[in-house]
């Protein structure tokens, strides 16, 4: 199936701001295909940015049948646009479609509706300094029903934005909260799909634990409630004795990040040593108030790297590293960065730069 691309009136033609706030401002185009039971994808296009249509009684705005992505594409020193890999997020977008009982896509159509769509709005790559092109694919249900079930049509769609650098103010730690009331997540549920009641389910945790200063919550697991999992939107990862980095192992209930999976196969050729763990929070803030764990970050698209500099759990404060930036998240922050902006060597044929 080939993706039509529908003109745009050079008068509706927008331009990217000199200064932009993540998820604010959006770019020309927008891809989207339409799914029918019984017929598949049809309709493949990419259009001018405007607004869905949606019945009142569709079914994702009742039942929540609804997936999401995000990446990134990047202005490069030369001028060209890369792409950090694409196809783990295309490839997750389909494991939470089969989560959420919806049809998967086209790797190879979704990935050439990105490099188009991309392509086309070139002009909203930003060059400043840390800034990228936020890229968030996704797949809702609409179908005309009240009844709960699975969905029979869906829109795929893929719309684009301008981000500014993450750390407006430097490479500054974050606190975060450990909650011991609040869960995100069950073993056996959508917890590794990357759907938005997950995040929906997160807001009230957040809004509270910003009410007491900190910035982000950190998640401990659905059964035990003494085990580790994400850090707000991010995965986690702590720093043992300034070389072993280790991060909760996939339960079922985290989300498989692509940084995540890019650190563990980057930090071995730096010389760290990596491990992925069942992590008993309370072993985490002795060990913390020991000074066995020198760093601690948070790791996803958004920030690359969010080191942490302060947890609270059970009204008790725990510093890292006197609240300051650590050596190793900084280290693996521009080696990933620069992998990203084409600035160093990619060793695994992760980016993909976009032809002129």
């Amino acid at each position: 199936m080939s993706i039509e691309v529908l003109p745009l009136d050079i008068t509706e033609r927008g331009e990217c701001p000199q200064e932009f706030s993540f998820g604010a401002v959006f770019a020309d185009h927008m891809f989207r295909q339409v799914y029918d039971k019984g017929v598949g994808w049809h309709d493949a296009q990419i259009v001018p940015y405007q607004p869905l249509q949606l019945d009142p009684s569709a079914a994702v705005l009742h039942y929540s049948q609804e997936i999401f992505e995000g990446l990134k594409a990047y202005r490069r020193e030369d001028g060209k646009i890369n792409l950090f890999r694409p196809m783990e997020n295309i490839r997750r977008f389909n494991r939470s479609a089969e989560r959420m009982v919806m049809p998967q896509v086209d790797e190879q159509l979704h990935l050439d509706a990105l490099k188009q769509l991309v392509s086309l709005d070139a002009a909203w790559v930003p060059a400043k300094d840390g800034s990228s092109l936020y890229i968030r694919p996704a797949m809702i249900a609409t179908s005309k029903k009240l009844g709960l079930g699975a969905s029979s049509q869906y829109t795929h769609f893929i719309i684009t934005g301008p981000a500014g650098a993450y750390f407006a103010g430097g490479f500054n730690p974050i606190s975060v909260y450990i909650t011991d009331k609040y869960r995100r997540a069950v073993v056996g549920g959508v917890g590794e799909a990357k759907t938005g009641g997950n995040y929906a389910a997160s807001l009230m945790a957040s809004e509270k634990v910003a009410e007491l200063g900190y910035s982000q919550v950190l998640w401990l697991d659905s059964v035990n409630g003494r085990y580790i999992e994400e850090v707000g939107a991010m995965n986690i990862c702590f720093v043992y004795e300034g070389n072993k980095i280790v991060t909760p192992a996939l339960s079922g209930s985290i989300l498989p990040g692509i940084t995540r999976d890019s650190i563990l196969k980057l930090a071995p050729t730096l010389g760290y040593e990596i491990s992925e763990e069942r992590l008993d929070v309370n072993q985490v803030v002795a060990d913390i108030a020991s000074g066995k764990i020198t760093e601690c970050f948070g790791c996803g698209t958004a920030a690359v790297i969010s080191p942490v500099g302060k947890l609270c759990y059970l009204e008790k404060d725990y510093i890292v590293n006197n609240n300051v930036s650590g050596p190793v998240a900084k280290h693996l922050y521009d080696q990933l960065t620069g992998i990203q902006y084409g600035k160093i060597e990619d060793p695994f044929d992760w980016v993909v730069t976009l032809e002129d």
